[in-house]
């Protein structure tokens, strides 16, 4: 079965973020090479989403509706939903992800 990975609009921008970031701030082409990486990775979850493990932040307090996986350092934060995978949020992960995914995803 495969599903249909779907960025929702905080996570085109997220993803629009870390492009224009690393654009300005690495090496020439770096920002091109990290972008295929999230690209391969998102399409990996159209043939087994249920490979990511649980946000700690988010398991700690009993929360296991949200999956994640990883392009390090990027955490790449998703839900299944029907024939569906939802990318809600694209961050470092050495950022205060408590408070970010409190503010995305619980609010």
């Amino acid at each position: 079965m495969s599903w249909t990975v779907l960025l929702t609009a905080d996570a085109g921008r997220d993803l629009e973020d870390v492009y224009d970031y690393i654009k300005v701030h690495d090496v020439p082409g770096k920002a091109d090479h990290v972008l295929a990486q999230l690209e391969k990775a998102f399409d990996s979850l159209s043939e087994n989403p249920h490979r990511g493990a649980y946000p700690k932040e988010l398991s700690a307090i009993g929360i296991k509706d949200y999956r994640e996986i990883f392009f390090q350092p990027y955490r790449i934060i998703y839900r299944v939903m029907d024939n569906n995978v939802y990318v809600l949020l694209i961050a470092d992960g050495r950022r205060d992800m408590q408070t970010l995914l409190q503010r995305r995803l619980l609010a």
